[in-house]
């Protein structure tokens, strides 16, 4: 890859081809993965991957997420194609520690840091996977123009820009036969996804228009046991499982908890539309961009086990007897959620004098509405009887960033100012009809406040000469969390205000020796708790306040980070290899710990200070070009992790374990092969060992409730029919084998695709 250095410099990804010819030749021996043929978005330093057309084509690809899923030592938490939780993973970061990975659309922030878990992935719908050029991927937080959140590492999504009048549909068609437990059925997806885009013949402005509706039933999530014991119910037959990989307590698939029921298939249905407005005349850019996001979840008619004596599904919500055997049967609910979403962003670069630069971008992310309906149990579901209502909105965030750079010379100075806010206000109401919000009751609860981050930074490229650099940095960040509390029928309750700061700096330095390129880069960085880890106070069953649900006093994380990274050509072949190392301070994360209320132990589930955690690990990938047979092009990766709790005061059984959900192994591989000029196909390979489920190293296993270990073959064929129409086939996970994120991932999935261009 020989990317200009203005290009790498582009912390916005504003384009910045005024300077590129004032980039100096050292630059184009940054060591990036992946493409050769476009510059990477974002700072390189560290582990940098990127991915384009070439990878897109060899992948089958529901979602905009999975455009990545053969990325070195990096994986996203998706469960279901269209699943809207889909957390990713860098190196030693857990798969539902959120806020730990900057995400990014056009320079612009997509990364949810209203809280930190599964609920609070990227929104990756915002973009629909045929309007994708490129994937930056770098790991860890290795350039001071990046916040903290970029402790785990930082995904920039670049969508296309129009070189001159063109046009594009793309329709799908995926089928997912599933048989887990009790169930067995086929679930159903589509998509269609098209646009346009126009570019001035002899002007600088610009146009991209894209839309994508995609509908998809994914398979069950959950499932439901019976609790054995009470009066005898209703007489029923049908089937109960036990599994004998269960061994997590109160767990459905125990003998003392057969599963009866699968909760109901999601059926998805997302709605995406983007216009993107381009200005170039040779000195001046910009570029304003608009996104809207839509999403519907339905999960009705859970798939009911048992049976009465009339043949109907029995779900439970009481007493039932099955072979003379008394059970409570309870939990199939059905819910629905509906969110409307939108990003504004607007950005600007323009020469100030000689070789300086500014450049500026403007965006906010807003959660119009998200309603999450639930019902009370199984029989008012059916019937539209009584539920809750979860509905945030409006809320969400605004972001600024100003950079002034100057590039040319010895040393290329650049520095910047940065500025968010975060607000989130989530009402969660009793309803008469679950499906109703115009049915409160109630409201139960109120949790709400913002946090704010204003962040100065500056940073120096010394080129010592046309084989060696030097880049230093500095950030200062000025945290406040402020308007939090929690409002309920009989308790107002608020937070007091938080203030706090940090000074992070960063080191990196890289040599060409005779080929072989090293880069060592040190860092530290800090991320300061979200909104959602310090305003989440709950309630106890009885309605009355759980003072340990919350620590609205949680220290920010801070790491001490290291990478090593060696790279080097051997004719067709490339090999990288990294060794890093970090090490965290107050590391925050939920789990169940015993605390003292009233003057009694009691259990609860809060985000609470892991006072020291530490991972380190070795990560080799390979890249073959026309190698063993010309066509054929071998991309293949291989990391080892050991990422430990140090200390942890809040529950000591956890010093010198392995951290949850982090394999010691992941490896990835995808293998092109060009048939013909117009044929090809390519097979691709996932593997994850069985990490820890929990924090205390007690639950290893391998069915529903644990994290278990992921082996998954992909296949896929392209046949270009000419020079505008596609036609591709594929399939996902070709030996069926079943995995577990505490959730069933995906069985063996099909997928026909045709994709047509102007």
């Amino acid at each position: 890859m020989k990317p200009s250095y203005a290009a790498l410099a582009a912390a916005l990804c504003i384009p910045t081809s005024a300077l590129a010819d004032d980039a100096l030749d050292a630059s184009d021996a940054i060591i990036v993965v992946g493409q050769r043929d476009a510059p990477i978005e974002i700072e390189p330093r560290g582990l940098a991957v990127s991915l384009g057309e070439k990878q897109f084509a060899a992948i089958n690809a529901f979602n905009t997420e999975d455009l990545m899923k053969y990325a070195p030592d990096f994986f996203v938490r998706k469960r279901y194609a269209g699943d809207s939780n889909g957390v990713p993973g860098f190196r030693g970061t857990h798969s539902t520690q959120s806020a730990r990975t900057l995400v990014m659309v056009d320079g612009f922030v997509v990364s949810n840091f209203l809280g930190n878990s599964f609920s609070f992935s990227p929104k990756w719908g915002i973009v629909g996977p045929g309007e994708v050029q490129q994937f930056d991927i770098v790991y860890g937080p290795y350039s001071s123009r990046y916040v903290g959140n970029s402790m785990g590492g930082i995904v920039n999504i670049t969508t296309r820009e129009p070189k001159d009048t063109e046009a594009f549909v793309k329709v799908q068609g995926m089928v997912q036969p599933y048989k887990q437990f009790g169930t067995k059925d086929s679930y159903w997806g589509g998509s269609a996804e098209g646009g346009f885009g126009l570019k001035q013949k002899d002007g600088p402005w610009s146009l991209r228009v894209t839309a994508r509706t995609f509908k998809n039933e994914g398979h069950p999530m959950s499932f439901y046991g019976l609790a054995q014991g009470g009066a005898a119910g209703t007489p029923v037959t049908g089937t109960i499982i036990v599994d004998p990989k269960q061994h997590i307590a109160n767990t459905p698939g125990l003998a003392a908890l057969p599963i009866f029921a699968a909760q109901s298939p999601a059926l998805i249905t997302q709605r995406q539309a983007k216009l993107k407005i381009g200005y170039d005349d040779g000195a001046i850019t910009g570029q304003l961009l608009f996104a809207y996001w839509n999403n519907r979840d339905y999960q009705h008619a859970p798939d009911c086990y048992l049976r009465d004596a009339s043949g109907a599904s029995v779900c439970g919500d009481g007493q039932v007897t099955l072979n003379g055997v008394n059970y409570k049967a309870a939990g199939a609910n059905w819910s629905l959620t509906k969110r409307d979403e939108f990003l504004l962003g607007a950005k600007l670069a323009a020469p100030l004098w000689g070789q300086w630069m500014a450049r500026l971008a403007l965006s906010t992310y807003q959660i119009v509405r998200s309603d999450g309906f639930t019902s009370t149990g199984y029989a008012a579901g059916q019937s539209g009887g009584a539920g809750k209502l979860s509905r945030s909105g409006p809320t969400g965030w605004w972001t600024g960033d100003l950079v002034v750079e100057r590039k040319g010379g010895v040393h290329e100075v650049a520095m910047g100012a940065t500025a968010s806010l975060y607000r989130t206000d989530t009402r969660n109401y009793a309803l008469s009809s679950w499906r109703s919000s115009a049915s409160v009751t109630a409201l139960t609860s109120e949790p709400y406040g913002k946090t704010r981050l204003l962040s100065g930074w500056i940073e120096d490229v010394w080129h010592l000469s046309d084989d060696a650099q030097i880049t230093a940095g500095l950030r200062y960040d000025d945290w406040r969390a402020y308007d939090g509390g929690l409002l309920t029928p009989t308790l107002s309750k608020l937070y007091p205000a938080r203030h706090d700061s940090a000074l992070s700096p960063t080191l990196s330095g890289q040599i060409d020796l005779d080929g072989t390129l090293v880069q060592l880069s040190l860092a530290m960085a800090t991320r300061f708790p979200t909104v959602g880890e310090l305003f989440q106070g709950s309630l106890f069953g009885n309605g009355t306040f759980n003072p340990a649900s919350f620590d609205p006093n949680l220290k920010p994380e801070k790491s001490k980070d290291a990478n090593l990274l060696v790279s080097r050509g051997f004719g067709p072949i490339k090999l990288t290899g990294s060794l890093f190392y970090q090490r965290v301070k107050n590391s925050i994360f939920s789990f169940s710990h015993s605390v003292v209320i009233g003057g009694s132990p009691t259990t609860t589930s809060s985000f609470t200070n892991i006072d020291l955690t530490r991972q380190w690990g070795i990560e080799a990938i390979a890249e073959i070009k026309d190698w063993p047979l010309p066509g054929m092009d071998i991309e293949a990766n291989a990391a080892w992790i050991d990422s430990k709790t140090l200390r942890n005061s809040a529950d000591s059984r956890a010093n010198g374990v392995q951290f949850p959900r982090i394999p010691k192994w992941r490896i990835n591989a995808n293998a092109r092969y060009a048939f013909t000029p117009a044929l090809q196909g390519s097979v691709g390979m996932r593997y994850a060992s069985r990490p820890n489920t929990d924090l205390l190293g007690l639950q290893r296993g391998d069915t529903y409730g644990y994290t278990s270990e992921l082996f998954a073959l992909d296949a896929k064929l392209n046949w270009d029919v000419n020079a505008h129409l596609r036609l591709s086939a594929g399939v996902d996970n070709i030996t069926n084998t079943k995995a577990w994120v505490y959730h069933p991932y995906p069985q063996r999935t099909f997928l026909i695709e045709a994709g047509w261009r102007l």
